[in-house]
């Protein structure tokens, strides 16, 4: 999976040594880094948390099946200037340049992950990664999601790859970083069910296939796991290309250790040039509409005059940019503080089912990094601002301060940031997707202030974040365009803390608040929370670790988002309140020996019921109109090896 490493959390230490299956003494030193950090990092080995190896978050909604379009509950706008297509609904499934890791490993290592659950779900994982000598590494990551799902035409096929090498010179001056990515997503679109009342009907309480959508073929016959062939629903394919070179200049030092002389660099002044060319195509296909299909969704939802037979939309991009940037480094000793200078040009072309267009974009940034050598004070400042081209005007400004107050008391951090960012290209007349044809859309502008108390002493963090946005585009109406020119605001605290109840009995519990202010076209629950209740020991067993227990997650009523499948967008309604019938219930087993890791977990207990007999068909609903499923099975394996 492509995050089958993220950052640590509580229920276990980070480890980067792994032991040899064959139990002899050789051991690995492995860690990695992104591409716009210099800071090394190390496996999370616990095991608690399900989502660090699965896709999707706990705080995501999704249409009703793994590989659906997702949305996050918590209000999350775009903090991004510059050019944006304006498809986010499958960002989670997407291998990313910037979410790339570069190995530095003393032996090969390799991971294989394996995923089954209910209704033919499959997710495989497979990475690779070696130095090829002591400079030079190159790595390989591969995954396969697919699943049927319950309900009808809502079946997925996506396949990632990332291809990446890092390769640093003997005298330490110079470095390339390549990444070559890859994605596929293809997911089968359903326009939700068309009555909810036929979840209560006893006829289909053990062929939810049965029940009727209102997109997608009548029946669509076996579906073949492993090809792309959807017949209604979303096709997009991203391929990411970068080269990043960087040269320094600096001071040559050395020092000897048990007659070994080891040498080292350290820069004062860096050259940096990074090359991207990038592809984007967002397609909807309906490929089967006939009378026996036709529920009317088009000619109602989209103000089509009559059904169409076919249907067919299309955005495609191609992009290249050239960045060349200057770093100085203060403190020749310490590469986490420098001051960073570069300009930026980006070429685009776009196709769209009405013609074509090239954009030239410009912009400058400049970034400020002050982390101390005693580890107490983070300091970064950064800015972009875009000089001409399609998004001329648009800049973003960063600021953050983080301070080691005790070991005691912790971490405490506040910042600020400013955007103001071009509408996304999908209210652009231009876009094959702006079925509205709306125009004239001014700026978006965001102000957040945030600040984070994290005391590791006691388990517990506490963040806030504030937001003032004005011009505020958002759809409505399944596919109308509109903007909120007036400000509004929006608080968002969320509270973690790990409980110790009995000697190995824990709570790990996350609330979070939101509210708004100014009656804004953006609808949020007040209350989000999970909470993990369970055994996390050993059992007395040296080489296991072994997390236990039941997961409960649970959201206020609210207006949730509707969904709209022909522009893959989720889009603002006020009429529809959704309610949870009870909390979503999970029983979960997760171990570890050594360098294998199993998941069992038994989802949605919640759904269980009575309906012509015991099943679990009391489904949630995550959007109007998309049930959630019933209880499933999901047991996932993943085994390391080193060569």
């Amino acid at each position: 999976m492509g995050n089958s490493f993220r950052g640590s959390s509580g229920g276990g230490k980070d480890s980067s040594s792994f032991k040899k299956r064959t139990g002899l003494e050789d051991s690995i030193t492995i860690n990695f880094r992104y591409l716009d950090s210099s800071r090394y990092q190390t496996f999370d080995s616990s095991v608690l948390d399900f989502t660090k190896r699965f896709p999707i978050p706990a705080n995501y909604i999704h249409l009703g099946n793994l590989g659906n379009a997702t949305k996050p509950l918590l209000f999350s706008p775009i903090l991004k200037p510059g050019w944006d297509a304006g498809f986010h609904a499958y960002d989670l499934y997407f291998f990313k340049p910037e979410d790339s890791r570069f190995y530095n490993t003393t032996r090969p290592y390799s991971e294989l992950g394996y995923l089954i659950g209910s209704n033919a779900e499959q997710m495989v994982h497979a990475l690779h990664t070696q130095n090829i000598n002591r400079n030079w590494n190159l790595s390989a990551q591969f995954r396969l999601i697919n699943s049927n799902g319950f309900f009808k035409n809502q079946n997925t096929v996506h396949n990632n790859y990332n291809i990446n090498s890092f390769y640093q010179s003997p005298n330490r001056r110079y470095r390339m970083f390549v990444v070559l990515i890859n994605n596929k997503i293809s997911s089968a679109d359903n326009g939700g069910i068309v009555n909810d009342a036929d979840l209560d009907r006893v006829g289909y309480k053990t062929n939810r296939q049965g029940i009727p959508t209102n997109l997608g073929p009548t029946d669509p016959g076996a579906i073949n796991p492993f090809s792309a062939a959807i017949t209604t629903g979303t096709q997009y394919r991203n391929k990411n290309f970068l080269v990043r070179q960087q040269y320094d200049i600096g001071q040559k030092d050395s020092i000897v250790k048990d007659t070994v002389v080891i040498r080292l660099f350290y820069p004062r002044l860096r050259i940096e040039h990074t090359l991207q060319s990038n592809s984007y195509s967002y397609a909807f296909d309906d490929g089967e509409v006939s009378e026996f299909t036709d529920t009317g969704f088009y000619r109602k939802h989209y103000n089509f005059l009559s059904t169409p037979s076919t249907y067919y939309v299309n955005d495609s991009w191609n992009e290249l940019s050239n960045d060349l940037s200057l770093w100085q480094f203060p403190d020749s000793k310490n590469v986490n503080q420098f001051i960073k200078v570069g300009a930026t040009l980006q070429q685009l072309r776009g196709n769209f089912d009405g013609g074509s267009a090239n954009y030239t974009n410009t912009w400058l940034h400049a970034e400020y990094r002050n982390k101390t050598r005693n580890r107490k004070w983070d300091m970064q400042l950064n800015g972009q601002l875009y000089l001409t081209g399609l998004n001329g005007g648009d800049y973003n400004a960063y600021a953050s301060l983080k301070r080691l107050l005790s070991q005691k008391i912790g971490y405490l951090e506040a910042g600020f940031q400013n955007v103001n960012r071009t509408p996304s290209f999908i209210f652009n007349p231009l876009s094959s997707f702006n079925f509205s044809n709306s125009s004239g859309f001014n700026k978006e502008n965001t102000v957040r202030i945030f600040g984070l108390l994290d005391q590791p002493a006691f388990n517990f963090k506490l963040r806030a974040d504030y937001f003032l946005v004005t011009n505020y585009t958002y759809l409505k109406e399944f596919y109308k365009a509109a903007q909120q020119a007036s400000p509004f605001n929006l608080l968002q605290v969320t509270a973690e803390k790990r409980f110790r109840l009995r000697k190995q009995l824990f709570l790990h519990a996350t609330v979070s608040m939101q509210q708004t202010t100014g009656n804004p076209p953006v609808n949020v629950p007040l209350i989000f929370t999970r909470n993990q209740i369970g055994y996390e020991g050993s059992l007395g067993f040296k080489n296991l670790r072994m997390a236990t227990g039941i997961e409960i997650v649970y959201h206020s009523a609210y207006k949730a988002d509707g969904y709209s499948p022909l522009q893959g967008q989720f889009f603002y309604q006020d009429t529809e309140t959704l309610r949870l019938k009870l909390p979503t219930i999970n029983a979960y087993m997760h171990f570890r020996i050594r360098s294998f890791v199993a998941y069992v977990r038994s989802e949605n207990l919640n759904t269980a019921r009575t309906l012509g007999g015991f099943g679990f068909t009391n489904n949630n609903f995550a959007i109007p109109g998309y049930p959630l499923p019933g209880m499933q099975i999901r047991v996932g394996i993943f085994w390391s090896f080193v060569n």
